[in-house]
């Protein structure tokens, strides 16, 4: 049981979204604007860049909080934090009072590394910053975290459950963000560098 309570314990806190709630005190549907999607990113480019760097810091923290909780609830199950960081990017993509239609899980997926290891996610971002801005393409950041961080955790712990819940979580990712590559193999993916450009440039709504 406590497999299932970690995993909704982990899903509860990944299903939270600050974004839907900003899109309704704001009257704007992030699903009809922008990316079309419920995240961070997209908060950013209808609402500014303050209220999308709110979004990704409880994104962020809600996948680290439901690790670190589950860790604390049950000491016995050594795969609590995993399984929910891996229940809290599942609720971040599939959140049941929003008809299971929320945001693309990058964020709470960073959650879940940085309460795993806090210096995999510092080198994941770092690697993912890098590889966009050389790119100029947003899809890489995400593909290249859930490429690396299953074999992260195989490489540190030799766990193949682990790796397999890690696993799960990339997968996830990986699907989420598939539409992101097809839309940068026919050039209306996001350009990073103007994107980025316009953040210095741009007023905060």
């Amino acid at each position: 049981m406590k497999w299932i309570y970690s995993l909704l314990l982990g899903y509860l806190l990944g299903s939270l979204s600050p974004s839907a709630l900003l899109a309704k005190v704001k009257k704007v549907n992030l699903k009809a604007e922008g990316t079309k999607n419920l995240g961070a990113s997209n908060t950013m480019l209808v609402l500014g860049k303050v209220y999308g760097a709110l979004v990704m810091v409880f994104d962020i923290a809600k996948g680290y909080a439901a690790s670190k909780i589950a860790k604390v609830l049950f000491p016995g199950l050594a795969v609590a934090s995993l399984l929910a960081g891996l229940g809290a990017v599942i609720g971040h993509v599939f959140p049941f009072y929003l008809k299971f239609k929320g945001g693309k899980g990058l964020a709470a997926f960073g959650g879940m590394v940085m309460a795993y290891n806090p210096w995999y996610f510092v080198a994941l971002l770092c690697f993912g910053l890098i590889l966009m801005v050389i790119a100029n393409c947003s899809y890489v950041m995400p593909m290249s975290a859930a490429a690396l961080f299953p074999i992260l955790v195989l490489l540190q712990s030799g766990n193949i459950l682990f790796t397999l819940l890690a696993l799960a979580a990339s997968v996830l990712i990986v699907i989420k963000h598939w539409s992101n590559i097809e839309k940068g193999r026919s050039g209306k993916d996001l350009h990073i560098r103007n994107f980025i450009k316009g953040l210095f440039t741009r007023k905060s709504k």
